[in-house]
């Protein structure tokens, strides 16, 4: 459970992994089975889920050569993004006792700017846990797959994005981040395999979710 749970009665899950392992699919997966078993659901993402943020989003993911991002701007601009969504979105919604699916929260910028980027990643967690005044996830779902293959299915759909063009290594340094980060915080993290079919994934996530909320509903 979060340290902020005595603030709020929602549930707080967020969906973690490299680029192309399927978070926006699992999310609205996870969204359309819990509101068919009437939950109350606020889908978001980051960056992004205000217009604030959205800006950020844009600003952070753009590959325009004229405007380059330094590494401690491009942290700072997403501490920026997430503060301003957790004030307008994500802490109502759970005041509210709605579950909030966020795809990527802090465990996203301390793999790819602490780990990554070789920001140091204890520093990256202190800074993260200013932005969110401290919020943690109740539930994680970590969605693991090879980085060639995740870029790979984004190349079949999209042009790539700033981020997304970095090369392989360092995408490889992220996917490492995340499964040291899901070692360390084992009691919130949960680990699923991104290579299978969308319906499996949401299946076991879904398994997930159900337990933690008869857990949750007993505890309360």
């Amino acid at each position: 459970m979060s340290q902020r749970n005595r603030y709020y009665e929602g549930l707080f899950v967020t969906l973690e992994g490299g680029d192309g392992c399927g978070k926006s699919t699992l999310a609205t997966h996870l969204r359309d089975e819990l509101e068919k078993g009437g939950y109350q659901v606020v889908r978001t993402r980051e960056p992004g889920g205000t217009p604030l943020a959205e800006h950020i989003r844009n600003l952070l993911l753009s590959d325009d050569p004229q405007m380059p991002i330094g590494d401690h701007a491009e942290l700072l601009l997403f501490l920026a993004a997430r503060a301003q969504h957790i004030q307008e979105v994500i802490l109502p919604g759970l005041r509210n006792k709605k579950i909030v699916i966020c795809e990527r929260f802090n465990d996203s910028t301390i793999a790819y700017q602490g780990f990554a980027r070789h920001m140091g990643h204890r520093s990256v967690e202190e800074m993260c846990a200013l932005a969110c005044d401290h919020l943690v996830p109740d539930c994680t779902f970590f969605l693991d797959l090879d980085p060639a293959l995740g870029l790979k299915r984004i190349s079949k759909e999209t042009s790539f994005d700033r981020l997304e063009q970095e090369n392989l290594q360092f995408h490889k340094e992220v996917r490492q981040a995340f499964l040291h980060l899901a070692d360390q915080h084992s009691e919130r993290m949960i680990v699923l395999d991104a290579s299978q079919s969308p319906d499996q994934l949401a299946g076991q996530a879904m398994d997930a979710l159900r337990s933690y909320l008869t857990f949750k509903s007993k505890a309360s």
